[in-house]
């Protein structure tokens, strides 16, 4: 079985992004420990703060954000770093080669109830005389050198593309390596299985409602056959149900929000998910546009998503 160091370097990855992606998941690996501690560590529970994006952090956002970056500005190769966490982008090392996107913590709603959460991050090759700025970053997710996630579950998996295929790999405990375990994942392209937040329905345009609502009603609707609807309540979870079984995920634009195109974050979620989505066979949209098209406006900035399995996302973007 072939660890992650020994299937980057039989791979055409560049040695510094090996290094890059080396520094990364190790420090996942420490990120996953502490989540193992749990209260025993007290690191669970609010921080009593906002992030930029006006949400409550939890303890884990913080510790974990701090520990990625303080591991990647060390790293020669890393430009610079941008966070879920962060106002401002940090510059690193200005003769680096690589700028990395992350959310810290997907789904730390989920920390207190012990359910599943992750670290996905986003790569993209950039140089430069000057330090990085903001406008470094703001790159189309087409131009991603690499994404990946690390899922914190009942066994903790990295998953991961260079742009030749998706890669899953198990964390081995004993040795404190990724271990890979599936190879060129593939996405079905028909499915019968969706996750969205059906509490939100009432705030969606109509033409989503009408889309989900033929879903529900199965062999007595227009579609003809059942759907099973999942929601693990954070995007790595859903994102990683689909890579393993199929299926779609949506988290559409709302009226609760009207003056803003979604909730997710293209920089730190949207992007590298719509990546690996693609490279497993999938598809990746916004209401009107492929994700990895977006020219980002700002480091921050949100989009509708609609993932997974390619007929699905046609027939849901068909409404």
């Amino acid at each position: 079985m072939q660890n992650l160091a020994h299937v980057l370097a039989s791979s055409s990855t560049p040695t510094s992004l090996q290094t890059v992606l080396s520094v990364t998941t190790n420090t996942c690996i420490d990120i996953c420990k502490a989540l193992h501690k749990g209260s025993l560590a007290g690191i669970l529970g609010v921080a009593g703060n906002e992030n930029v994006q006006g949400e409550e952090q939890k303890k884990l956002d913080i510790i974990s954000n701090d520990m990625l970056k303080t591991a990647l500005l060390a790293c020669p190769a890393v430009r610079a770093v941008a966070s879920e966490e962060e106002d401002d982008i940090v510059p690193a090392n200005t003769a680096g080669e690589y700028l990395i996107a992350f959310d810290p913590l997907d789904g730390s709603s989920n920390i207190d109830i012990n359910a599943m959460v992750g670290t996905i991050f986003s790569i993209y090759h950039d140089t430069g005389s000057q330090p990085a700025t903001e406008q470094s970053f703001l790159k189309p997710g087409s131009e991603q050198v690499a994404a990946g996630y690390v899922l914190y579950g009942p066994s903790c998996m990295l998953v991961l593309t260079t742009g030749d295929g998706v890669q899953m790999f198990t964390l081995d405990p004993e040795n404190n390596d990724f271990v890979l375990t599936q190879d060129q994942v593939s996405v079905a392209a028909e499915t019968q299985e969706f996750a969205i937040n059906l509490s939100n329905q009432r705030f969606w345009s109509a033409a989503m409602q009408n889309y989900v609502s033929d879903l529900i009603a199965g062999t007595t609707g227009t579609r003809e056959k059942d759907f099973n609807m999942r929601w693990v309540a954070a995007m790595v979870g859903d994102v990683h149900r689909i890579l393993c079984r199929g299926g779609i995920f949506i988290y559409p634009w709302d009226s609760k929000s009207p003056n803003r195109a979604g909730k997710l974050r293209l920089m730190y979620e949207a992007n590298p998910m719509a990546m690996l989505i693609e490279q497993s066979g999938g598809k990746a949209h916004t209401h009107s546009q492929r994700i990895l098209d977006i020219q980002p406006e700002g480091i921050h900035q949100r989009v509708a998503v609609i993932l997974g399995a390619a007929n699905e996302v046609d027939k849901c973007l068909s409404y």
